[in-house]
């Protein structure tokens, strides 16, 4: 990644060998934001033990929050700390992503490092170090290399609190350690409870404290200002959890090891950033880029040559409405209605050949699907070894005959250890049939049993897996993944990833409400991008599933192109269902997937939102807006287009008897021509959209 303007500053504060101390203070040290409006503080109290505070425009953010470890081998390192150094530096730069929804990313915060050393008889040290971003602070714990503190270390707690000001609003899905496919509650903090929201438990979930929350957790404020938790920079450590405790705390729950274990590491090490953005409007929420920032620069070579963002349709929508099957055989051995043949890959690639598709993704064409979801069944999926009725060098061959690439699939059935150990074959068997993108898939419980999804086990594995992809000069689409954390920065061919409750949720299961689309921009796509799936044109589903249906209008399914953000997109529908709705399909033919800049006009969490994106190497505009169950009336202004210059919208919208619920399929198609003067006023349907494709003229 290209850095293209930098500076760097730094200033000592304080040492404990300094020349006047009796101008010290040595219980506190604080830095403020680039333009002043953030505060952050470190400070000690009468026993040694570190917390911090956040303001914003002299008003409190973060209260007392204790910082801190407790270890399994040795004494907690919590109290009874000096302040030895503090260390100010700044850094103003912008850099440029391969791929994204803003093409260049100003990074300019202030950074604290604050140096702690025990007053005991053997002292250890910890440095915290604080980096703060005019929207928000990132935090993070430094181990350094030292004589009293060495070699293996295990974390049995992480005393990381936030202790917010008030009672806030929240958006929240609870703390499952397997899973983080929920619809959003919106309640008070000190009404978070799984039991109550009616989360049910499954086999393959993991709920053990019903008042905790997965990250990211979004809140308003009564200021009115926005906050959102995560977490920046996951690597070989635990997923973090939040509980709930008195006084409007957050407490750091990391996901354990199956023997009790929080985190197994050695001195020196480093933690993930704990972070913390700070809007003043929820909107500002979407374009807040504080995780990419505390990631690393890029590491790999050459990634733009095969991690390339695409459009793709795929062989798994029939499955989830039954009809067709994953495996060849079920269980007892009888054929099944399969999928993955190569007769019906060819159908695929002559619609996406027709529809300037790019990608294909398959799913059921490798063996062992008959047991999958079999008790105590495990290491069935070898990745090579194809089903009679699938060629797959021949299917690949005439998708790259037609401009058509495949994407390998890997279900691993939550089997990481057989995973692990068949890897390096499977990946680079795709390598030599040219395909370079694999989506992976950890649907079940784990393997090896007692370890969790979100687990360090299982942060360990994704970080194996994106590497050795990118050995391979392979791109991963991760579904039933560990959580985002900014790490595509990175590794640019981690390029999206479930973990969400996404669009198949629609076909077998309760359905998301309309609302749950324009609350995920604010929760679970801060962390990264998402592959929701969306574009599905049967919105009702009886013909498979009697009361089954699509909670959204045609039109709020093209506007999730735009509203819900991944590299990769997926046209999700049946070729033939697009068929009859080709106009209407011509958005998707159009709509890009990687962007120059992203402007989000309006927004209100759980109710509506409009974002536009301008298209990369390109004039080209898109526009999406979706509601949730209630009709709006939106101002669209076109004050982000070029002045002077001309442009033809053309408007994929609802009609004006559209409603989710009871004409979900009713749409108009529009065109005008329109200019940065232009304000397009927008009839959003019950649980609907509008999408727009803007071309210069």
């Amino acid at each position: 990644m290209k850095k293209l303007v930098s500076f760097i500053s730094i200033i000592l504060l304080l040492s404990g060998c300094a020349e006047e101390p009796q101008q010290q203070d040595q219980t506190k040290a604080s830095i403020t934001s680039p333009n002043g409006n953030i505060e952050v503080s470190l400070q000690l109290d009468k026993n040694g033990k570190p917390f911090y505070t956040v303001q914003k425009n002299n008003s409190s953010v973060i209260d007392t929050s204790y910082l801190g470890f407790k270890f399994k081998n040795q004494p907690e390192l919590t109290k009874n700390f000096k302040i030895s150094k503090v260390e100010e530096t700044e850094l103003n730069e912008t850099w440029e992503q391969p791929w994204g929804e803003q093409r260049v990313i100003k990074d300019h915060h202030k950074q604290l490092q604050v140096s702690l050393e025990e007053t005991t008889e053997k002292p250890r040290k910890l440095n915290i170090i604080f980096r703060v971003f005019d929207d928000g602070i990132g935090f993070r714990y430094d181990i350094p290399e030292q004589e009293n503190l060495t070699g293996d270390v295990v974390i049995s707690d992480e005393i990381t609190q936030f202790k917010l000001t008030h009672d806030h609003k929240s958006w929240w899905i609870p703390a499952d350690y397997d899973s983080y496919e929920y619809n959003y509650s919106e309640t008070k903090l000190s009404e978070i409870d799984a039991q109550k929201a009616g989360y049910a438990q499954r086999h393959d979930r993991n709920i053990t404290n019903f008042h905790a929350v997965n990250t990211p957790i979004t809140m308003e404020t009564e200021a009115g200002l926005y906050l959102s938790i995560h977490e920046a920079n996951l690597t070989d450590y635990a997923g973090m959890t939040l509980g709930v405790t008195e006084h409007n705390t957050l407490n750091t729950e990391l996901v354990p090891w199956e023997n009790g274990d929080k985190v197994r590491t050695k001195a020196p090490f480093v933690s993930p950033w704990r972070t913390i953005m700070i809007n003043e409007e929820a909107k500002d929420l979407v374009t807040n880029y504080l995780i990419l920032n505390l990631n690393e620069p890029n590491k790999l070579e050459n990634v733009t040559s095969y991690a390339q963002p695409m459009k793709y349709t795929g062989i798994w929508w029939e499955m989830h409405l039954g009809k067709s099957t994953w495996g060849r055989k079920d269980a007892e051995g009888n054929y099944t209605t399969h999928g993955a043949t190569t007769e019906n890959a060819m159908k695929y690639i002559d619609f996406n050949k027709k529809h300037h598709i790019k990608g294909l993704l398959i799913e059921g064409w490798n063996t062992g699907w008959e047991y999958w979801g079999a008790q105590d069944t495990i290491g069935f999926f070898d990745f090579v070894t194809t089903y009679d009725d699938f060629d797959i060098k021949k299917v690949v061959h005439i998708a790259k005959e037609n401009g058509v690439d495949i994407i390998g699939h890997h279900e691993t059935s939550g089997d990481a250890h057989n995973y692990e150990n068949r890897m390096e074959k499977a990946f680079q068997f795709y390598e030599d049939l040219g395909i370079h993108a694999i989506k992976t898939g950890y649907a079940g419980g784990l393997v090896p049993k007692g370890e969790f999804h979100h687990g360090q086990y299982m942060v360990r594995h994704h970080q194996k897996v994106i590497e050795t992809a990118a050995k391979h000069q392979l791109a991963i689409d991760a579904h039933e993944p560990i959580k985002a954390t900014g790490l595509r920065r990175t590794y640019p061919n981690f390029m999206t990833r479930e973990g969400v409750r996404g669009m198949e949720f629609n076909g077998w299961a309760d359905e998301n409400p309309p609302s749950h689309t324009t609350i995920l921009p604010f929760t679970r796509i801060l962390s990264g991008p998402v592959d929701y799936t969306p574009g599905i044109f049967q919105i009702d589903l009886a013909e498979y599933r009697e009361g089954q249906a699509i909670q959204s209008t045609l039109a709020n399914q093209l506007a999730l192109y735009v509203v819900l953000y991944s590299p990769m997109q997926m046209a999700a529908d049946l070729p033939e269902n697009y068929a009859k709705y080709e106009d209407a399909f011509r958005f998707i033919e159009d709509v890009a997937v990687d962007w120059e800049t992203t402007k989000v006009i309006h927004a209100k969490i759980g109710d509506y939102l409009t974002i536009a994106r301008k298209q990369r190497d390109s004039d080209n505009w898109f526009i999406g807006s979706v509601t949730d169950e209630k009709a709006r009336n939106l101002e669209i202004p076109m004050d982000f287009l070029d002045q002077g210059a001309s442009y033809k919208a053309t408007i994929y919208k609802d009609a004006k008897d559209a409603d989710f619920e009871k004409n979900p399929s009713a749409y108009e198609i529009e065109e005008l021509e329109v200019n940065s003067t232009s304000v397009y006023q927008a009839s959003l349907a019950r649980g609907g959209g509008v999408a727009i494709s803007i071309e210069k003229q």
